[in-house]
Order: C-alpha cells, then sequence, then structure tokens
C-alpha cells in the first residue's frame, strides 16, 4: 500500500455519499448525463479569495488563467479579482470577454506577432521577456499607431527554495536577465511606450511559507534595485505567485496568514522608489485546485497476479496531472475515494487504472480504499487546477471529460 494526500478540508470528515456543493457526485453524474467530469465548487473558490484579501495587505490579486481557464469559472472569478494573467492569444481572448483589456497581463516567452498585435491593440500589458520582443513591440505599436503598454519580466538572480517549479536564478527561458532588465526599461521609456513595472516570478508550488517571505522581501529588493538603475519607478510590481497546495502525503497547507503579515511588514519598510508602486500576486492553482473533484465510473475490477485493478471511464488524457506525468519527479498519489463510500473502513489495495492503452495511465497507485463495485464513482480530489486543459484530451479518441461550475 502507498500513501496518498489528504483530503481538502472541504470535504474531510464526510461519510456515506460524497457531497460537492450540497449535491451528491451520483446527482452531478446524472445531472451531467455522463461521465467521467469535472465539478468545481465555486463556493470553495470564492473562500480562497476571501481568505487571501483578509490575509494580506492591501494588494492586487491576479488570477493565472492557465490554471484553469474553463469560461464559467473564469466569469464567475474574474469579479472577483483585479487582474488576469494570460499566456497565449487563446487566453487573452477570454480574459478579454470578463475583464478590461487594462487590467491583463500578457506573459510568455514565445509571443507571435500576431500575438503582440493583439495585445497591443487591446491594450493589455505585455510582460515582456526579451529585448527582441520588445523590439518587435516597439515595430507593431509604430505600425499601429498605438503605443504598447509594457512590462518587463524579470529572470530574478534568487529563486524559490523547495518550489515545485523552480523559475529563477538560472538560466531559463523565462524575461531578461536582472542584470540587464534596467537598460531594458530605459529603452522602453525612451521608446515612448507605456512602461507598466516589473513581472518578478522565482517559482510555483511552494509550501514552506518561510521560503516565500525570504522571495518576496528579496524581490522588493530586487525591484528597488532596478528601478534606482533605470531611474524611474514601477507603477506595478507583480511579485509572482508560488503558493502552493497540499496534493501529497505529509504535506502541509500554506499559512498564509503568516505570509500576509510578513508582507505587510516589508511593504512598510520598502525603499523609497517604490513609495507610490502597487504591487500584485498572481495566484492559479491556490485559488482553484481544492475547489476540484473528478469523477470517473468503475468499469471493471480485476485481478492480475495478486494485485486489484480498478479500470475506470477517465484516466491521463483528463487528470495528466494526477498520473503523475505533469511535472514531478517521483509519482505520488491524489487524494482519491470511492463517491459512495466516504468514511468507511478500507479492505483493498487497489490501483486506480484508467482506459489508455498505456502503463503511464494509472490514477492511484496502490492506495487503501473500500471495496467498490463496477459502476460506482471513483472521486479524485485537488482537479480544479491544471486538468482538463492540461491533458492529452485527443490522446486515443477517448471523448473530452464533462466541466461543471457551482453557483457560490
Amino acid at each position: 500500500m502507498k500513501p496518498m494526500g489528504a483530503l481538502p478540508p472541504e470535504f474531510a470528515g464526510q461519510s456515506g455519499s460524497l457531497t460537492i456543493a450540497g449535491q451528491s457526485a451520483d446527482d452531478w453524474a446524472r445531472q451531467a448525463g455522463d461521465t467521467p467530469l469535472f465539478v468545481y465548487d465555486m463556493a470553495i473558490v470564492a473562500a480562497r479569495i476571501a481568505r487571501f484579501r483578509a490575509a494580506m495587505p492591501a494588494i492586487d490579486l491576479h488570477y493565472a488563467i492557465k490554471a484553469n481557464p474553463h469560461a464559467d469559472l473564469l466569469a464567475a472569478i474574474a469579479p472577483l479579482v483585479d487582474g488576469l494573467d494570460v499566456a497565449s492569444s487563446g487566453e487573452l481572448a477570454h480574459a478579454l470577454a470578463v475583464k478590461p483589456a487594462a487590467a491583463i497581463s500578457f506573459a510568455g516567452p514565445g509571443k507571435r506577432d500576431d500575438e503582440l498585435v493583439a495585445a497591443i491593440t487591446a491594450g493589455a500589458t505585455l510582460n515582456v521577456e526579451s529585448e527582441g520582443e520588445a523590439a518587435r513591440a516597439f515595430a507593431i505599436g509604430d505600425r499601429l499607431g498605438l503605443a504598447p503598454r509594457m512590462a518587463v519580466r524579470v529572470n530574478p538572480d534568487i529563486e524559490l527554495r523547495g518550489s515545485g517549479m523552480r523559475m529563477g536564478g538560472r538560466a531559463s527561458p523565462f524575461g531578461v536577465d536582472a542584470v540587464r532588465a534596467a537598460a531594458l526599461v530605459t529603452a522602453i521609456v525612451g521608446a515612448g511606450a507605456d512602461w507598466r513595472g516589473f513581472h518578478i516570478y522565482a517559482g510555483s508550488q511552494a509550501l514552506d511559507p518561510g521560503a516565500i517571505i525570504e522571495t518576496q522581501a528579496a524581490t522588493l529588493a530586487l525591484a528597488a534595485r532596478l528601478a534606482d538603475q533605470a531611474g524611474v519607478a514601477p507603477p506595478l510590481v507583480n511579485l509572482g505567485g508560488g503558493f502552493g497546495v497540499p496534493y501529497f502525503a505529509g504535506d502541509v497547507a500554506l499559512d498564509v496568514e503568516r505570509v500576509g503579515d510578513a508582507l505587510a511588514e516589508a511593504l512598510a519598510t520598502r525603499a523609497a522608489i517604490l513609495g507610490e508602486t502597487r504591487f500584485a500576486i498572481e495566484l492559479g492553482r491556490w485559488l482553484v485546485a481544492e475547489s476540484g473533484v473528478y469523477l470517473t465510473r468503475i468499469v471493471d475490477v480485476k485481478q492480475s497476479q495478486g494485485e486489484t485493478f480498478v479500470v475506470v471511464d477517465g484516466g491521463l488524457n483528463h487528470q495528466l496531472a494526477a498520473s503523475g506525468n505533469f511535472g514531478t519527479v517521483v509519482r505520488r498519489n491524489y487524494p482519491i475515494a470511492v463517491a459512495a463510500r466516504m468514511g468507511q473502513e478500507t479492505t483493498i489495495t487497489a490501483s486506480v487504472v484508467g482506459p489508455l492503452c498505456t502503463p503511464l495511465d494509472r490514477l492511484g497507485d496502490k492506495v487503501a480504499l473500500p471495496a467498490a463495485d463496477v459502476g460506482e464513482l471513483i472521486a479524485i480530489f485537488m482537479a480544479g487546477a491544471y486538468g482538463a486543459s492540461a491533458s492529452p484530451r485527443a490522446f486515443l479518441g477517448h471523448p473530452p471529460a464533462i466541466e461543471i461550475v457551482t453557483q457560490s
């Protein structure tokens, strides 16, 4: 038997039939008309946003829509946050449908010219990732007769300790190296662009509040140093995000209140050149991961050489991350339950596998479960971020998962 992550607090302690937003998992499946499906509880997302607002000083909250761009979820989140961060023209179009362009920033190291045109025409902020990208944006702005809104994405000379994905302190395709960032700011201002500040992102999926506090303090110092070198104060400094969620056994939820207290102190003593600067934190998975439950139906229970396999109708084509194939070095188990048997004694050790013709399609590896029958639902939690949109949904031709957003 291998351990699995703990159920999110909104679902822990339930007994009998799993309830999501006041309805049973079976009711959601009947409403959807088929399985597999994702159910996103918007009330959980709203509670996360409210917790952020209560814990943090007066700073902006941006939603990084790459975590989950589902249109209904995005429409529900947009009024509750100050900005949306996008990474493609497709995401830009989704964001413009629910938020004014001035509240949208566009990052990504490989923006095509047509994407630059779309962002400049709309009036979204380009988080410029290189001198070459800036030059292309200048030329496009001249051709359109528009001043591009441009921030400089900095590849910082720091990294977020303990993060699941480190994006600073090393050579990177993301952003401009810190030693060259001030010169690029000077070029942007000199070209007549609308300079919007710095975007400094050091890493993601961190659960250590001390590491986040340390990184935020270093980010503030870096922003001040670059502003001094450029001789101009940034209107906004995006401090990145990095807030992690507890997917696996042994993970401890991030103490966001501790992070907020430390950030308030750091901002109170920030350098004079940042005195009028606004600050933002961009979050994706921390806002939405725990809101999502993936429901997939058992189609077979089989034995092979003494092991039990629970075969379900959904797999890595919808839930690549839960299968362990989305950036994890060692495969570990997301929290899993038999939806109709919450709180029941576990009596079997089984691997939960999907319908795809690959041994990678394993949603649970030798986990302890109550005995379950064909036709019952398996629930995989922490499914609100990097699920359907981050998975190879066309692989082997299975249909896409249904997605439902509940009312908050």
